[in-house]
């Protein structure tokens, strides 16, 4: 059995949320490409063994064709588009749409624990998680349901403020250690692999429009979601750092093709999805954009090897 843990595992969770929690509530969003990446430290030659852990952004629910029905999981998602372009030896997705940090550890359904399937000659391992444990669902739910009561304000923004603070910047800094305990845990399982952090893609318009009643938040609370997602990225950025793992920037590259955007031009659809894809998720234009920024990510970083 592998040891994911150490003895100061503890307090290192403790200053997570203080640390990351003071650089999400100063940031200014826009300066988080500024971060610089991780050098990674393998990877040197063809990836040919690699693994895909993930929630639904990974897995690609609803889009053709659909090969594992309890992980909602399609052979077009970014991994498979990924691993068909680099033409690996051995190719293994076990990402599970409601998948939390929680399940790098335990079983959802039929597919077990994600972190089974890293092993020491993984060559090349990428994670896309934390949506979940942030609450991405029960986010999108809430702010659709208080917009109707005040379509021209920021209800939903008033609700996670009526304690006094942001709990969805809270939220954000609690899913911090779970996050670098995932990543911990893959460096100890595949200590050769080349390790990507893949980021989120562009949900909403970037310059703060709204598009209600297809996509029904007010409209100031538009440019709040964008910047708690924003906020979420950063997040993920800095702990892919501190654990020398490299981060995929997907929100750049789909800037534009966020879910107001016409059917043709979308790679994220709605809440009343045009084409297969589940409701607030990245279409099969929206995977591709995805794959194709973690291909550059891998040629970026080949080239400085």
């Amino acid at each position: 059995m592998v040891n994911d843990t150490h003895p100061g595992e503890a307090a290192r969770r403790r200053r997570w949320p203080v640390a990351v929690g003071a650089a999400l509530g100063g940031c200014t969003l826009v300066a988080a490409s500024a971060v610089p990446a991780a050098a990674h430290g393998s990877g040197h030659g063809r990836d040919t063994h690699y693994v895909s852990l993930g929630d639904s952004y990974t897995s690609g629910p609803a889009i053709p064709q659909q090969v594992d029905a309890n992980c909602a999981r399609s052979d077009h998602n970014y991994p498979s588009v990924v691993a068909a372009d680099k033409d690996v030896t051995t190719f293994k997705d076990v990402s599970c749409a409601g998948a939390t940090t929680a399940e790098m550890w335990k079983a959802q359904g039929t597919n077990g624990p994600q972190l089974d399937v890293v092993r020491k000659d993984t060559d090349l391992v990428t994670v896309q998680i934390g949506g979940n444990d942030v609450g991405f669902g029960s986010i999108i739910g809430t702010c659709a349901r208080v917009g109707a009561q005040d379509p021209t304000g920021n209800p939903c923004q008033r609700y996670y403020d009526s304690s006094g603070f942001d709990q969805l910047i809270l939220n954000i800094a609690q899913t911090a250690p779970k996050v670098d305990r995932v990543l911990r845990a893959v460096h100890a399982r595949a200590p050769h692999a080349r390790l990507l952090v893949v980021g989120y893609p562009d949900l909403l318009p970037d310059d703060g429009s709204g598009c209600a009643p297809s996509v029904p938040f007010a409209a100031k609370d538009f440019p709040y979601l964008r910047d708690t997602e924003k906020r979420l990225n950063l997040m993920l950025r800095l702990v892919a750092a501190w654990n020398h793992a490299e981060y995929v920037d997907t929100y750049g590259p789909t800037v534009g093709h966020d879910m107001c955007k016409a059917p043709a031009d979308r790679w994220i659809e709605p809440l009343q999805p045009a084409s297969p894809a589940a409701p607030a998720h990245p279409n099969a234009k929206g995977e591709q954009a995805m794959a194709d920024a973690v291909l550059d990510r891998l040629e970026e970083g080949r080239g400085r090897d």
